[in-house]
């Protein structure tokens, strides 16, 4: 099969162990991205299965009337990004392994590590001591503070243990069904939604972006938050009601941010104003980025693509395009 890989930005995937899995392939790999349908639509013209990196290209109707040949698109994960009813209507089979009950160890990891590189102002004293200074800022310790979990999830469930781990006191609001589970598990849930803002010294955002959860974190909530508080965001940008929180940081409340989302995707140029405001770090959607987790998204996605050629398509999420 004419397979073709989008959005490798490292160069990267064709070094996985994976990768031997489509031997007797013709695989092309692209490491830049596009969103240009015409591009996209010259590039694929041959492409009879595509494999996506998780939603960094959207596929619609649009792109696929363009894609006489393409047959499968295999992929990890959710698929907001892909028309799956055109999808269908071309007899274009998605499979895409959903991983159930296990967490993104990755990302929760990413997580901690914007809470303490913001907290202790890592990054900006990298960049003084370059510039030949000392001790430019002074930071906020972890221990005895509260994290407040706001989704109780797979990942929310273990940044709450990292949190307990460093001596935090934690702190969880979602939805009833999630703080049960968090209760379950020896936490405390907050009494409410403007309570939770309040309180936290560290809010982490882990919950789907959805129709009931975008904008669910407002303005009104973020103006709540202590001005030596910070908000981390490892999920999606779209939880947080569009330019509310460049507005809050600016006024102080909360006083720092950890971002690793943005509305849209990649972001080039410094083109986002959260990065360029001292009091937030941010990096380039790193979350589920790193080697360990890419061979494990990269063998099922590649199983995927073993299995249609050979006639028994694995994770079918829209089975109605098979019999097309």
């Amino acid at each position: 099969m004419n397979v073709s890989i989008l959005d490798d930005y490292q160069n990267v995937v064709s070094t996985l162990a994976c990768f031997r899995k489509l031997a007797g392939h013709k695989v092309t790999v692209w490491n830049d991205h596009t969103k240009d349908i015409d591009v996209l639509a010259e590039r694929l013209k041959d492409t009879e299965a595509l494999v996506l990196i998780r939603e960094r290209t959207p596929i619609r109707a649009a792109l696929i009337e363009r894609l006489p040949e393409l047959k499968l698109i295999s992929q990890r994960s959710v698929y907001p990004h892909i028309d799956l009813a055109a999808c269908t209507s071309h007899g274009i089979v998605l499979s895409s392994s959903m991983h159930p009950g296990r967490p993104s160890y990755a990302t929760a990891e990413l997580t901690w590590g914007l809470i303490i590189a913001a907290m202790r102002r890592i990054p900006q004293e990298v960049t003084a001591l370059k510039s030949g200074k000392w001790q430019s800022s002074v930071g906020i310790g972890l221990r005895g503070r509260t994290l407040g979990i706001f989704g109780y999830g797979r990942i929310g469930a273990v940044v709450a243990g990292y949190g307990k781990a460093f001596g935090m006191k934690v702190l969880v609001w979602g939805r009833e069904t999630t703080l049960v589970k968090a209760r379950a598990d020896g936490y405390k849930g907050a009494a409410s939604k403007q309570v939770f803002f309040a309180e936290c010294d560290v809010i982490s955002l882990h919950m789907r972006l959805v129709d009931g959860t975008r904008g669910i974190v407002s303005a009104d909530d973020l103006g709540r938050m202590k001005r030596t508080a910070l908000i981390a965001n490892t999920s999606r940008a779209g939880l947080i009601a569009p330019g509310a929180l460049e507005a809050a940081l600016r006024a102080g409340r909360p006083g720092m941010a950890a971002v690793d989302v943005y509305e849209e995707e990649p972001v080039f140029g410094a083109n986002h104003p959260l990065i360029g405001m001292d009091n937030v770090v941010c990096t380039p959607h790193l979350g589920y980025v790193e080697r360990d987790g890419y061979e494990a998204q990269f063998s099922e996605t590649f199983d995927q693509v073993v299995a249609f050629a050979k006639g028994k398509p694995i994770n079918v999420i829209n089975p109605e395009a098979l019999a097309r």
